[in-house]
């Protein structure tokens, strides 16, 4: 039985032939990158390899010193006579799989993924492969998205009614990605849209890689309480409750996340409303892509691993759980970010 491709360390996830870890949560000489969520990226790398449209998010959040290379969707680069090439993951701008093969052999790390294409983030595509890691950050069947449009006209609604009853409507949304999602899908022409200081140079990485966002505003000290009349305010969670956010009182507050799915979720923000929105893929989506890729061999990191791995092990699949840690930086940190008790 032949070593593992992939190989599951704590130092990251490694690839001994090419001696290059994917993802890696500790500095090393190199390292491929799936997505800029800084569970994923991680500073002191001596080179970073990612997509081309990643190239900016990891410099804004990173440094502009690191050394970063990179390449386009389904191009191939070969180290130490391994072949990677990276392919759309749809979990935000840029995020990627890493295809590794060897030998006859294909394992691909999925990072972070999607499957519903929402517009700006590019679909997810199956890969196949003999043996696929996958995260399961939702992995539950109480877990199943709604269609997109269909979140976004509740939005609207409680955005349109919010003006009407003269007050700011305020959401939480993950700064990368989340935030770019709802700024893109919600109808622009209610009223103004504004940002957090967190939000906007996002939004500038995202007009520059030429994704289409509705104007918006940094929120700052020289606006007055006339400006925000009737708006719409994106902010991550760690900003409620906070004196931030009071300068927008009156005002009421939703929250973006796939963990308002679950009943009362919305009470532990005490927020006014719950969005049921996710930038990680749901229980059907995760079968879905497993699926698609045509592996014998399913690897299940951060999230519900034991559930899901137990599931996919039921139906034939060769499945194990894998400690890592990933998920630092993900909706369940959002949530907790957005809980008076955690500004």
């Amino acid at each position: 039985m032949p070593a593992n491709l992939i190989e599951f360390t704590d130092i990251g996830l490694y690839v001994p032939e090419a001696k290059v870890y994917l993802d890696p949560w500790r500095a090393v000489d190199k390292a491929i990158i799936t997505h800029g969520h800084s569970d994923h990226a991680r500073y002191g790398h001596k080179w970073y390899m990612t997509h081309k449209q990643n190239v900016a998010i990891l410099k804004h959040r990173l440094g502009v010193d690191i050394n970063v290379s990179s390449v386009e969707f389904g191009e191939v680069f070969t180290i130490n006579g391994v072949k990677f090439s990276l392919h759309p993951a749809g979990h935000v701008l840029g995020s990627s799989q890493v295809r590794v093969e060897h030998k006859g052999r294909v394992w691909v790390f999925s990072g972070d993924y999607k499957v519903a294409n929402d517009g700006i983030s590019g679909a997810f595509e199956p890969v196949k492969c003999h043996a696929f890691i996958t995260e399961s950050t939702f992995g539950m069947p109480v877990f199943n998205w709604k269609p997109q449009n269909e979140i976004f006209d509740d939005i609207n609604r409680w955005w349109n009614k919010n003006k009407e009853d003269g007050k700011v409507s305020l959401i939480s949304a993950y700064s990368l990605g989340k935030a770019q999602r709802v700024i893109a899908n919600v109808d622009s022409s209610i009223g103004p849209i504004f940002t957090h200081g967190a939000v906007e140079p996002i939004n500038e990485i995202y007009r520059a890689e030429g994704v289409k966002l509705p104007p918006t505003t940094k929120a700052t000290a020289e606006h007055n309480k006339k400006d925000f009349a009737g708006a719409l305010v994106v902010a991550p969670g760690s900003a409620f409750n906070t004196p931030w956010a009071n300068k927008f009182k009156p005002l009421s507050t939703g929250v973006a996340s796939g963990w308002m799915n679950l009943r009362g979720a919305k009470r532990w923000q005490a927020a006014d409303r719950g969005f049921v929105l996710s930038d990680h893929a749901d229980w059907t989506g995760l079968i879905g892509a497993i699926k698609g890729t045509g592996c014998e061999s399913v690897y299940v990191t951060h999230g519900y691993t034991s559930v899901f791995s137990k599931w996919l092990r039921e139906q034939g699949y060769d499945a194990h759980e894998v400690h890592t840690l990933y998920g630092d930086e993900n909706e369940a940190l959002e949530v907790i970010e957005a809980s008076p008790e955690k500004t």
